[in-house]
């Protein structure tokens, strides 16, 4: 059996960090998606899908998204319920993320603060595809593999193919 979902969005508010008795970090946020038609009237329509992250990755969602903010968003759906104070059952459904990417920095989206540049432990950027092999180069010059716009002189003797 599978139970995996993917889905990139929009955040529609700041997520909220919380933690349980026992200490663990939890958060949730909402996220946009765009259904891939347009309604009869020509707008566009969206779901809106609540997304729940635990422990270290809820406190570094709970520090670096924001709303508007596009990401990306790997994990499960989960169905759980409860009785409210009414007494009636009620069910909630949601996707725990196991995986979360910044899509795009602060200043990319526009919700930034004067053109600032966010810090995130995802290459600096915020975003899920980071040059690291520029990250590497600073720290270490003899790097035979920096990108220095020079062709890399490889015997075919060398190739394993």
């Amino acid at each position: 059996m599978l139970n995996r979902v993917i889905l990139i969005g929009r955040l529609t508010k700041d997520p909220e960090l919380r933690y349980t008795p026992s200490g663990v970090a939890v958060t949730q946020f909402t996220i946009a998606v765009d259904r891939p038609f347009t309604s009869q009237g020509g707008e566009r329509e969206a779901d809106f899908i609540p997304v729940v992250t635990w422990r270290q990755l809820a406190e570094t969602c709970a520090n670096y998204l924001r709303k508007g903010r596009l990401t990306a968003v790997e994990g499960r759906i989960q169905v759980r319920n409860y009785e409210n104070n009414e007494g009636k059952r009620v069910y909630v459904t949601e996707v725990i993320a196991d995986n979360v990417r910044f899509l795009e920095s602060n200043r990319e989206s526009g919700t930034g603060g004067g053109g600032q540049r966010e810090e995130t432990p995802f290459g600096g950027n915020g975003g899920g595809n980071t040059n690291r092999s520029n990250n590497f180069s600073r720290g270490n010059q003899n790097d035979p593999f920096s990108d220095d716009g020079k062709p890399i002189d490889i015997s075919d003797d060398d190739l394993p193919f």
